[in-house]
């Protein structure tokens, strides 16, 4: 199988948009390890109509006008993975949960290890917001992306940065990690909360 791929400038680093037919396989991060997302053969093809439409949504994403994201989608995984993915399509913008209610919700308590371990390979990057989920207390942990680029997806979600405004002055020189601090308190941390409440609280506090 021969995927096609297009090359995506954006505020958080270069990303590979890449589709399986006419549906969104992976968003691959710039300094992505080789084995964490597999795929098979990819090839250029920057008019495929998949990704032009995916990298429209994710600049209106990035601009701040645009909260979810409508693309059609082909997540290749375990079925345990693809649980976990598809609970992550659930977590609404601007909110944040943890792995322990992430595995409450596809039904299985104990798995958090595991869930945490397929949410470091969920292969559709920021449409599939694996950047929303925290550990137990608060803080960020592990990301594929680099937790510089997970502060700013959080900041931005949370109405305190810009992303847009960022893209204008980051020059192609720096790396997902040297992006320019974004306007938030450093030792804050994001806010927890049950997503039965159904809240929607600032992600940094207030």
């Amino acid at each position: 199988m021969t995927y096609a791929y297009k090359l995506m400038d954006s505020p958080v680093g270069q990303l590979k948009l890449v589709a399986n037919g006419e549906h969104l396989a992976a968003i691959l991060w710039e300094n992505d390890k080789p084995n964490r997302v597999r795929l098979g053969d990819l090839s250029e093809e920057n008019g495929r109509p998949v990704l032009v439409e995916t990298e429209r949504q994710l600049k209106e994403y990035f601009a701040g006008t645009r909260q979810a994201f409508d693309l059609a989608l082909d997540f290749q995984g375990t079925e345990f993975q693809k649980k976990v993915w598809h609970a992550l399509l659930t977590i609404p913008f601007g909110q944040t949960r943890s792995y322990a209610e992430i595995a409450r919700q596809i039904g299985n308590v104990n798995a958090v290890r595991a869930v945490g371990a397929a949410n470091g390979r969920n292969p559709i990057s920021i449409v599939a917001p694996c950047h929303r989920v925290i550990g137990a207390s608060g803080e960020l942990t592990g990301f594929a992306g680099g937790l510089a680029n997970k502060m700013l997806l959080l900041s931005l979600e949370a109405g305190q940065t810009s992303l847009e405004a960022a893209a204008s002055t980051q020059t192609h020189a720096q790396t997902p990690t040297q992006a320019r601090p974004v306007a938030t308190k450093t030792d804050a941390k994001p806010a927890r909360h049950a997503p039965s409440h159904g809240t929607q609280a600032s992600l940094f506090g207030n």
